[in-house]
C-alpha cells in the first residue's frame, strides 16, 4: 500500500458510526489547521442535484481561458482520488496530497470525522497554500450542513434540484431545496439554474431571508440553441456563442448558469466562448472511443456511450440525447447498467421505456449495487429484453449479440450493430475508465 493509500485508509477509519448532519466536526479540525478556508482566492460555491460537475467543469474552462489559475474541489472521483482536488489547474500530486491528509489527521487527533469532512479540510488546506485566482467548491451532499459550507464565497450557484440521497435529505422536494439553499450568504450574489416552481419558491424565500441577491434562469438570464450556436441573454445583454463541448441539450442549461457566474466575476466574452469549446467532464454522455471495451464495440461496428448519471432527473436528459441520436442514425439501443441499491432504478428506467430495446445488468465492484437479477426484471417489466452479465466485458459482448439479434425481424435482413449505453452509476463509469488506463 502506498503512502497516499495508507493516509486515505487512516482517515476512513475515523468515520463516525452514525452520520449526524452538522458542521461542528469539520469546523473544529479546520480551526486547528488555522482556518485555511478563510484564505481562499475568489471562490464560487456550487450546489444542486444534477449538473454540479458539468457546470463546474464549464466554469473552470472559461476561467482558465481567461488566463486564470483555478483550484477545484469535486466529488466523487472516477479513477484516482487525486481528481477531486485540482490545484492551480492540475490534479493534486500524491506527495502534497499525502501531506495535507496527514496534517488533517494529526490536527483531528483521532476524533470521529467523516471521510468527506477530512478530505474537504485537506482540500481547503492545499488550496490555501498554493496561489491561484479562483476556487470552485462543489457541494458534496445537500448544502446547509455539507462539510464545504464553512467558507464565505464570492458567488453561489444552484443547479437543477431534484430528489436524490433520500436517506439523508428525504423525499420532500421543498425540504431538499431548503438544504441546497443553505449555501446562500448575506450579500453574496447567487444564480439558480432551471427549477420546478415549488423549488424556485423555496430558493426565493431562503435568499430573501438571508439577504442573498438571487437571479433565476429564465428571469435574470437564459441560454438556448439557435442555428447551430448558443445564445446567452439577459435583459441588457446578448451573447452569440459556440455550443458547449459537452454533449446533450441540458449542457446548454449548465453552460448558461456557468456563464452567469463568469460574468458576475468579470470574465469577458472571448474567454467565455473559448472556454465553452474546451470544457471536459468524463463520463457525462461521453462517446467511448478508446480502451478495451471500445475496441470490441468498434470491431463489431457498434457505438458505445458512457454516462454516470444515477437518478431519474439525469436519466431524462440522457434518454433525450439518445432519442436524438436515434432520430439521426437509427440503431437498437442496449443499456449496460449497474446502479446502487439506494437509487430509484425503476424511475431511471421509465425514461427508456420504448427507447431501449434491451438491458444487460451488471454488478458494481466494491459497492452496494442493486442485484443485477432485480435490475433485469425491472427492465423486462418495461418491455426491454433484460439479462444479467457476469462483468463489463461479458456484458458488452452480450449487448452486441442482443442488439444484432434485435436489429432484424428475419435472418435475411441485414444486421445493424447496436448503440450501447453504459450507465447508472459514476462508480460503474469509473470501472470503465480504469480499464482504459490499465
Amino acid at each position: 500500500m502506498s503512502e497516499l493509500e495508507t493516509a486515505l485508509e487512516d482517515l476512513r477509519r475515523l468515520h463516525p458510526r452514525k452520520i449526524d448532519l452538522g458542521l461542528g466536526r469539520v469546523e473544529a479540525v479546520l480551526e486547528k489547521l488555522g482556518n485555511p478556508q478563510d484564505r481562499l482566492p475568489t471562490a464560487v460555491h456550487i450546489a444542486g442535484t444534477n449538473g454540479k460537475g458539468s457546470t463546474t467543469a464549464i466554469l473552470r474552462a472559461i476561467l482558465e481561458a481567461s488566463g486564470a489559475r483555478v483550484h477545484v474541489y469535486t466529488s466523487p472521483h472516477l479513477v484516482r482520488f487525486n481528481e477531486r482536488i485540482v490545484i492551480a489547474g492540475e490534479d493534486i500530486a500524491d506527495a502534497p496530497l499525502t501531506d495535507v491528509l496527514r496534517r488533517v489527521s494529526a490536527a483531528n487527533g483521532g476524533a470521529p470525522l467523516s471521510f468527506f469532512e477530512a478530505t474537504t479540510a485537506a482540500a481547503f488546506l492545499a488550496m490555501a497554500e498554493t496561489p491561484a485566482d479562483y476556487a470552485l467548491i462543489e457541494v458534496g451532499l445537500g448544502g446547509r450542513f455539507d462539510a464545504t459550507n464553512v467558507f464565505t464565497p464570492d458567488v453561489c450557484a444552484v443547479t437543477p434540484i431534484d430528489l436524490d440521497h433520500a436517506e439523508f435529505l428525504g423525499r420532500d422536494i421543498k425540504g431538499v431545496a431548503r438544504e441546497k439553499a443553505g449555501i446562500f450568504k448575506a450579500g453574496i450574489p447567487a444564480f439558480a439554474g432551471p427549477q420546478r416552481d415549488e423549488v424556485r419558491g423555496v430558493l426565493d424565500a431562503v435568499s430573501e431571508a438571508v439577504g442573498a441577491p438571487l437571479q433565476h434562469w429564465g428571469e435574470g438570464f437564459r441560454a438556448y440553441r439557435q442555428h447551430g450556436r448558443m445564445v446567452w441573454e439577459t435583459e441588457n445583454a446578448l451573447l452569440d456563442l459556440p455550443l458547449p463541448s459537452l454533449a446533450g441539450e441540458h449542457q446548454i442549461m449548465n453552460a448558461g448558469l456557468a456563464i452567469a457566474v463568469a460574468r458576475q466575476l468579470g470574465i469577458g466574452t472571448d474567454a467565455i466562448a473559448d472556454g465553452l469549446t474546451k470544457a471536459r467532464w468524463p463520463a457525462r454522455m461521453q462517446p467511448l472511443r478508446s480502451g478495451p471495451l471500445a475496441e470490441i464495440a468498434t470491431e463489431a461496428g457498434a457505438e458505445v456511450w458512457l454516462d454516470g448519471g444515477h437518478n431519474p432527473h439525469a436519466a431524462r436528459a440522457l434518454a433525450s440525447h439518445m432519442a436524438g441520436l436515434e432520430a439521426r442514425s437509427p440503431r437498437p439501443l442496449i443499456l449496460v447498467m449497474g446502479i446502487l441499491s439506494n437509487k430509484d432504478a425503476g424511475g431511471y428506467l421509465d425514461f427508456f421505456d420504448g427507447l431501449a430495446a434491451g438491458l444487460v445488468a451488471v454488478d458494481i465492484p466494491g459497492h452496494a449495487g442493486l442485484a443485477p437479477e432485480v435490475l433485469a426484471e425491472l427492465a423486462s417489466a418495461r418491455g426491454m429484453v433484460g439479462i444479467v452479465g457476469d462483468n463489463l466485458t461479458a456484458a458488452l459482448q452480450a449487448a452486441l449479440n442482443m442488439g444484432e439479434a434485435l436489429s432484424r425481424q428475419t435472418v435475411d435482413e441485414p444486421i445493424t450493430a447496436p448503440r450501447i449505453l453504459i450507465c447508472g452509476s459514476l462508480y460503474l463509469a469509473g470501472e470503465v475508465l480504469k480499464a482504459n488506463e490499465a
